[in-house]
């Protein structure tokens, strides 16, 4: 099949199962996989025009709604956070468009700039893991320990290979919301974070995300946990849903700009709804999936896909 718009031409059943691999993997970190999907549009189909990045949100549109539902029906969106990741990002994911469409045709410099902090980021993700328990919130710390006796438990009752994971009541509580600070309860362990900083961070993601189609959960998912201490079960539903929202927006604006450079920045609908829909059942199966995963086994695969990225745009840019 030949999609017009992206000029790709490729078996109509290759792209939802590229997705698909690829959002089982990454929803469980709080991931949409848009910027593992960037590269091989980009790489495999040669599609480099601006209308890749809207096209990524149409992904998004289409894969992530399924992975959100499960995060709620098993009360492990923490809704504050949410929130405060969609009220930073949107305003800046507009910014990221104009700079995309009208001033960022090539953006190798700017590419250079995103990956040097997500090799910092990935860096940081990989000497938490390496120095264990030290370098982890009091409250991580716990939940990991808890994760690890209610799997020893689990296999001693039933002679299972796979853990029980997290049980059903364990869902995020909401205990105070400010300005300054957001509070929440998880499988009785507190956690916390800036409300102006987890703001500030979602702002400049916008735009990071808006110029590039990415969504942004990429780049905020590894900061929750490596910045603000946060652990990924209790923020993969709300940075998903902040992708969302942002991806929605997204499209609508790369759909209604005028071309620049002689590029219209018009997405692939049906190219990114083919994507979307093996996205939407990996992302299912992958939220679906996360309780039973230990947060270092995520912590490793989210820290590797943010490698892999970091290390491909600096690579592009010599």
């Amino acid at each position: 099949m030949t999609f017009p718009i992206s000029g790709a031409t490729i078996n109509i059943l290759l792209p939802p199962l590229v997705s698909l691999v690829i959002s089982f993997f990454t929803s469980m970190g709080g991931i949409s996989g848009a910027f593992l999907l960037l590269p091989y549009q980009m790489s495999v189909l040669n599609y480099t025009a601006p209308s890749v990045s809207g096209t990524n949100h149409v992904y998004n549109i289409v894969a992530i709604p399924s992975g959100v539902y499960r995060y709620i029906k098993e009360g492990r969106m923490a809704w504050p956070l949410t929130w405060v990741v969609i009220a930073g990002t949107l305003p800046g994911v507009f910014i990221g468009y104009y700079l995309r469409v009208l001033f960022l045709p090539d953006p190798k410099t700017f590419k250079l700039f995103v990956g040097c902090v997500l090799l910092y980021i990935g860096i940081r993700i990989f000497n938490e893991l390496r120095s264990g328990s030290k370098a982890q919130s009091a409250g991580a710390k716990v939940l990991e320990e808890k994760f690890k006796a209610r799997a020893a438990e689990m296999k001693k009752e039933q002679h299972a290979r796979m853990a029980a994971g997290i049980p059903a009541d364990a869902v995020v509580k909401t205990i105070s919301v400010s300005l300054k600070k957001v509070e929440y309860e998880f499988w009785g362990e507190r956690f916390s974070f800036n409300t102006l900083g987890m703001f500030a961070l979602a702002f400049i993601v916008g735009i990071i995300g808006g110029a590039y189609g990415i969504g942004g959960g990429a780049i905020i998912a590894p900061f929750c946990v490596a910045f603000f201490r946060l652990p990924v079960y209790t923020i993969a539903g709300a940075t998903l849903m902040g992708t969302f929202i942002t991806s929605v927006a997204g499209a609508l604006f790369f759909s209604v700009l005028p071309a620049a450079h002689g590029a219209s920045p018009v997405p692939d609908w049906p190219l990114g709804i083919l994507f979307g829909t093996g996205g939407f059942l990996g992302m299912y199966l992958g939220a679906k999936t996360q309780k039973y995963m230990p947060q270092k086994l995520i912590k490793i695969f989210v820290g590797t896909a943010i490698m892999f990225l970091a290390i491909r745009y600096i690579v592009q840019y010599f």
